[in-house]
């Protein structure tokens, strides 16, 4: 596998219809850099970047005129992740070629957050093959059930097929997301790759830092990723008593304080879940993904340090899983909450994934709305939230 990396930036705050002066103004400039990857002589492109690059120019029109027969997948962000740290307001494009495993991409419309799984069992009826071992995935991060779709794959492909990716973002806004896929640019879209062959060489990690605190609560009524009641209190009403000052800032305030998946003997599952949305009407939260009906949830909170050791040992059991030499590429999705916590720090996160990892891969990646991965190796996988998540893809 050969791998050759670059980074776009200064497209601005443009919007709207932009003339043709200013479009070719946005276009010149990036087709100069996708010249410099034409070497390798890709069959995959990974594309990152911030809700600009997918609005103010035609960024899909772009990568197919300089790549025709070349796949393409990627999504907007909360933040760009690259070897040298985290960016705000770039585009990065990995280029990938594989000598010996195939490439296979799906695609579906996501009619809405009930469509999730069914969206789901759509990706995997397109991507079921006798030789596939892995999936890439990504969503909208807005209007969709993550562990819906990500169960709808897995209930056609089977749960011995990891699956990794996350959901899109727009830097902390959580009003609209975009995928990128090979039959252009949609904020509704689900586009995936699978990866075919035994050449393939696969590792991934998954790791938080958070702590619970305060009582577990009783789930006494939820449907999906909708939460109504806590100990049979409207779930906002109790939400908003912990946050106290935060609460004002809601949503975007319940990605400082996420809830702990706890099982029906208060056990810690592993399994993490944001607030992407509040209904003051019924007294809701709406959560990235499916929480257990008759399970607990505890408040979590967290500091730097805490999430950097995290990414740390993401990255070091997806290193543990992964011994081929030659070149190999690491996807790190970690969530938007992560960053706010972290502020001016939040490149520390990278920087343990990168001393972990040395010189032997090229980092890629984005802050997400929500994580796709198993949470250990022949563990099935789920959607995560508030975590750093590691694939690590490589050919033998």
């Amino acid at each position: 596998m050969r791998v050759k990396q670059i980074i776009t930036r200064n497209v601005g705050e443009l919007t709207g219809k932009l003339t043709q002066k200013a479009t070719e103004a946005l276009t010149e400039p990036l087709t100069a850099k996708l010249a410099e990857l034409k070497a390798i002589e890709p069959n995959l492109l990974l594309v990152f970047g911030a809700v600009e690059h997918f609005t103010a120019m035609p960024l899909h029109q772009t990568l197919r005129n300089a790549f025709p027969d070349t796949h393409l997948i990627g999504c907007s962000t909360a933040g760009e992740i690259t070897s040298q740290g985290v960016e705000e307001g770039s585009c990065t494009i990995t280029a990938l070629h594989f000598d010996k495993v195939e490439l296979i991409q799906a695609a579906t419309r996501l009619a809405g957050m009930d469509d999730s799984y069914g969206a789901g069992q759509r990706i995997g009826e397109q991507l079921a093959a006798v030789n596939l071992k892995s999936v890439l995935v990504f969503g909208p991060g807005v209007k969709i059930n993550g562990s819906g779709l990500v169960n709808g794959i897995a209930s056609i492909i089977g749960d011995a097929i990891p699956i990794t990716g996350g959901l899109a973002g727009d830097n902390g806004a959580f009003k609209q997301t975009f995928t990128l896929g090979d039959a252009g640019i949609a904020d509704d879209s689900v586009v995936a790759i699978g990866f075919c062959g035994e050449q393939l060489r696969f590792g991934h990690g998954s790791f938080g830092g958070w702590e619970p605190f305060g009582p577990a609560r009783k789930v006494t009524r939820c449907e999906g990723n909708i939460l109504y009641e806590l100990d049979s209190e409207p779930a906002l009403a109790v939400y908003k008593r912990y946050l106290g000052d935060h609460a004002k800032d809601l949503p975007a305030s319940g990605l400082l304080f996420p809830f702990a998946m706890l099982g029906e003997d208060h056990s810690a599952i592993g399994l993490i879940r944001t607030i992407l949305g509040i209904d003051e009407v019924t007294g809701s939260l709406t959560l990235a993904g499916e929480i257990n009906v008759d399970g607990y949830l505890k408040l979590m909170h967290s500091s730097t340090d805490k999430l950097v050791n995290g990414a740390e040992a993401a990255a070091q059991a997806a290193a543990m899983m992964f011994d081929t030499p030659g070149e190999r590429l690491a996807i790190l999705v970690s969530c938007v909450g992560r960053k706010l916590v972290m502020g001016s720090r939040v490149d520390e996160e990278v920087e343990a994934v990168g001393e972990v990892f040395g010189n032997k891969a090229v980092l890629t990646g984005f802050y997400s709305y929500g994580e796709i991965s198993p949470f250990t190796p022949g563990a099935s996988c789920k959607l995560h939230n508030q975590t750093m998540t590691i694939t690590c893809l490589g050919e033998a």
